[in-house]
């Protein structure tokens, strides 16, 4: 027993030193990437400023004081560090509070620093750190979907619950746990037998960490059994009863004995309706004016190529309901619909959408513009009419909204959108139950910052060809 006692001690000594390790290899990978970008946005800033620049040692100090204020903004927190939106604001502000003091100290000694000088020290450093950041998560991300650097975990839930978060983190390959093992907590009688035996197995699993589904224990066993873990060196992360609610929308604190979290609510109206739309309009507009020598192209190759109109026009279904004609440059033969039926059991599609890769009735052309998305552009003026957004739920069709249940009617408190969430996960590959999901997590945790992310996202899906048919 003695023996047994002590190799369990040196695991969790091992285990503690490897977790410790890890940790500081990629808080140095972090620190170094920030310091290069910072490094690099005050070089692009000084090149951009030229005479008006400040001088090398309030550049200097600068950077440091950017470097400073992330540190204090816990940015090296490897769990902050995950959520986006809340890393890129700690970002900006880091470099405000920075530009503040340099200020400051340049006031205190008598030297004048240039206001467009500084603009340019604040939003050169702050993007390039924000870029390096998010080629780093795109890096960690890569390596996790080859399978490095995955964090190796036991699962405590009930069977059924348990098996459905199994799947959707297998599903997930962007997700840093791999489940070696699972426990169901009813098996175990009382809350020492259940801390005693996630120990043993994921000792014996070598496991680094335990993913508890909270609503499979009551408080006091979930406690006891989160003290325990943690004692022992392993980490825990707590599943709730909540799902697709955007990380960045959630912050803890206590309340009372509990800990409470809260979640910000984001309305769609108001300042942000109108931000929205008018960053619509900039991007439409001025897509319009660079791609019109595109569309006069694509319009002459489909005119030429087979006969009927330049457009197709296809009544889909808007925000509140509100039925409009979807715009796109005509790829299918011009008695397409009437050939639908004929074709609907090679249906390779997933629930109410039909999808054919070798569908006859698209024209030489059509394949064409379609694999390239080019076929998409004329819904840019159903941006201009309001109708869409570029960013939002695949626009439906009204007979797709038979197969919808009471919470996919949700999608319509929104414009549909040009692309969003669904067209970037997978496009015509995704599920219609995973398209279902993203639709109804873009609607519940929409920001200006998820249609940035999603429109930066759409670029290489579509140089892909990622899923288009």
């Amino acid at each position: 027993m003695a023996a047994t006692t002590t190799t369990y001690s040196r695991r969790e000594s091992d285990r503690r030193a490897e977790s410790r390790v890890l940790a500081i290899q990629r808080r140095i990978l972090v620190v170094s990437c920030d310091f290069g970008a910072i490094v690099l946005g005050l070089v692009v800033a000084r090149w951009l400023a030229g005479d008006l620049a400040p001088s090398v040692p309030l550049s200097a100090m600068y950077g440091l004081l950017v470097w400073a204020w992330m540190a204090a903004f816990r940015l090296y927190n490897a769990r902050l560090a995950t959520h986006r939106g809340e890393e890129f604001a700690r970002i900006g502000r880091s470099g405000i509070r920075a530009m503040l003091m340099l200020a400051g100290v340049a006031a205190v000694s008598g030297v004048a620093i240039d206001l467009r000088a500084a603009t340019l020290l604040l939003g050169s450093t702050t993007m390039s750190v924000a870029a390096g950041r998010e080629g780093l998560r795109a890096w960690f991300a890569k390596r996790r979907k080859a399978g490095h650097g995955l964090w190796a975990s036991i699962l405590v839930a009930g069977e059924a619950e348990g098996r459905q978060l199994r799947e959707a983190i297998e599903a997930d390959r962007s997700s840093p746990h791999t489940i070696l093992d699972q426990l169901d907590p009813r098996h175990c009688a009382g809350a020492e037998e259940l801390l005693t035996t996630v120990l043993g197995r994921s000792r014996k699993a070598n496991a680094r960490g335990v993913v508890v589904v909270e609503s499979s224990l009551d408080r006091p066993t979930a406690n006891s059994l989160v003290r325990g873990l943690l004692e022992a060196g392993l980490s825990v992360d707590l599943a709730s009863n909540l799902s697709d609610i955007s990380t960045d929308r959630l912050a803890t604190r206590n309340l009372g004995p509990s800990v409470a979290t809260w979640i910000e609510p984001r309305p769609r109206e108001g300042w942000r309706g109108r931000a929205k739309r008018g960053f619509d309009l900039t991007i439409t507009v001025s897509a319009l004016l660079v791609l019109a020598p595109v569309f006069a192209a694509v319009a002459l190759g489909v005119k030429l190529t087979s006969a009927g109109p330049v457009f197709f026009r296809q009544e889909r279904v808007g925000r509140g309901g509100e039925p409009f004609d979807v715009l796109k440059f005509r790829s299918m033969v011009v008695n397409a619909e009437e050939l639908l039926d004929e074709l609907v059991a090679d249906n390779e599609g997933d629930g109410p959408l039909f999808k054919m890769k070798a569908d006859p009735r698209v024209t030489p052309i059509g394949r064409f513009i379609r694999k390239t998305s080019l076929d998409e552009l004329p819904q840019l003026i159903n941006v201009l009419r309001n109708e869409m957004s570029l960013v939002g739920p695949r626009p439906a069709l009204k007979a797709e909204m038979a197969a919808w249940d009471a919470a996919l009617h949700a999608r319509l408190q929104v414009k549909p959108g040009i692309t969003g969430m669904w067209q970037v996960s997978g496009r015509s590959g995704t599920s219609f139950a995973e398209y279902t999901r993203l639709d109804l997590y873009y609607v519940h945790n929409w920001s200006l910052l998820v249609d940035l992310s999603i429109l930066f996202k759409t670029v290489p899906a579509v140089l892909k060809s990622d899923g288009a048919c």
